[in-house]
């Protein structure tokens, strides 16, 4: 098998360029520049470049690097580069590779843009983020208050499974960090209030903690890290599927089918939850009480009860109404909102449980500022 030769001929004019032998990439092949450096005068005034391939055997792509090399040349000197000479499948190659031109790389790195550049820019981001809130937040009051009236196709099984996952689902995480705050606030209420002689009084402390302040707030963080996420991540992995995108195409409305089910089905269950948690820390706190002060469980509730009313523990659970709906519109809100790629679902949970506990937080400032106000 002879190997892959190349001859540069001039003529007229015209430089005719000899194929013969196999090109294989196994062996050696000739280059086009060192191929016209040996010949350069005698292609001095040539206008055009020909090949002639009627002795060419087998040939794989480094016929094909040699063309290529062939071409730039030719681009380069203003010269026609004739293909005909060459069998179809190298022409149709040849041209496939001419197709897309190659893009255009510079070493110089951008400007970076100038403050006020990034300042509009950032503008601009905040409010198309806060265009999207409202915009999601209306479609939901309105979904919500059609409800009713049995114009909205909401799935009522997606509502159950819901109440169900923060029900009996979220008891034990609940359960054990509701016990901890109670023995926490009666562990630092006694050792206190014993250094004047009060140590009776840390059955107040405990009950008006739990009922005004900590059930809630730690039932609304524990819930916007397990269930907000949750949500978020269910709602971003459909949206990456396409799913919700079907139920647009279908006529189906995602708020009515997906974020109604869920917000409603979190909002009836954040006071009953914040009822539970007062509890167990009550019952906590009363444990270290009784072990720690020479009290009998009759004089901690006692206690208690002179100096909580009813109004703490309704103060509690409409934070825990307003903590539920906070939780559910800021999953819902981040999981629509989910971009595309393997890590988007993480950062929809990430920001939706960031998100909720931000809200939550705020809600609760707000509601004792006016709680102060009135008197509550």
């Amino acid at each position: 098998m002879t190997s892959g030769l190349a001859e540069l001929r001039a003529a007229d004019g015209t430089l005719v360029t000899v194929l013969s032998g196999d090109w294989s990439l196994e062996r050696e092949t000739p280059r086009f520049e060192a191929l016209v450096a040996g010949s350069e005068s005698a292609h001095g005034k040539a206008v055009s470049l020909t090949v002639d391939a009627t002795q060419l055997g087998a040939w794989d792509s480094s016929l094909l690097v040699f063309l290529e090399q062939a071409q730039v040349y030719c681009d380069a000197q203003q010269i026609d580069l004739d293909p005909s000479g060459l069998p179809e499948q190298v022409t149709r190659l040849l041209a496939l590779s001419r197709a897309v031109p190659e893009r255009a790389t510079s070493v110089n790195t951008p400007d970076r843009p100038s403050a006020i550049t990034r300042f509009g820019a950032s503008a601009l981001s905040t409010w198309a983020s806060i265009e999207q809130t409202l915009t999601f937040a209306g479609q939901v009051a309105i979904a919500a208050a059609q409800l009713p009236t049995g114009k909205v196709r909401m799935r009522w099984r997606d509502f159950w499974v819901v109440v169900q996952s923060n029900s009996s689902g979220a008891l034990p995480i609940v359960t054990l960090i509701a016990l901890l705050v109670g023995v926490i606030i009666a562990f630092l209420g006694v050792v206190v209030l014993e250094r004047f002689g009060a140590g009776y009084y840390s059955s107040y402390l405990v009950g008006f903690g739990m009922l005004r302040e900590m059930g809630a707030l730690m039932t609304g963080i524990i819930m916007a890290g397990r269930t907000g996420a949750g949500f978020a991540a269910e709602l971003g992995s459909m949206k990456i599927t396409e799913e919700i995108d079907a139920f647009v195409t279908l006529g189906v409305s995602p708020i009515e089918h997906l974020v109604l089910p869920r917000m409603l089905g979190i909002l009836l269950m954040m006071p009953l939850l914040t009822l539970y948690a007062d509890f167990v820390g009550i019952m906590g706190g009363m444990m270290v009480a009784l072990s720690l002060l020479d009290l009998s469980a009759t004089q901690f509730v006692g206690g208690m009860l002179m100096a909580v009313t009813l109004s703490d523990a309704l103060l509690g659970v409409f934070k825990g109404f307003v903590f539920g709906l906070l939780i559910g519109f800021a999953g819902c809100l981040k999981g629509l909102q989910t971009g595309n790629g393997a890590s988007a679902v993480g950062r929809a949970a990430t920001s939706a449980v960031v998100l909720g506990i931000t809200l939550i937080i705020l809600a609760n400032a707000v509601i004792d500022w006016l709680a102060a106000l009135l008197d509550i």
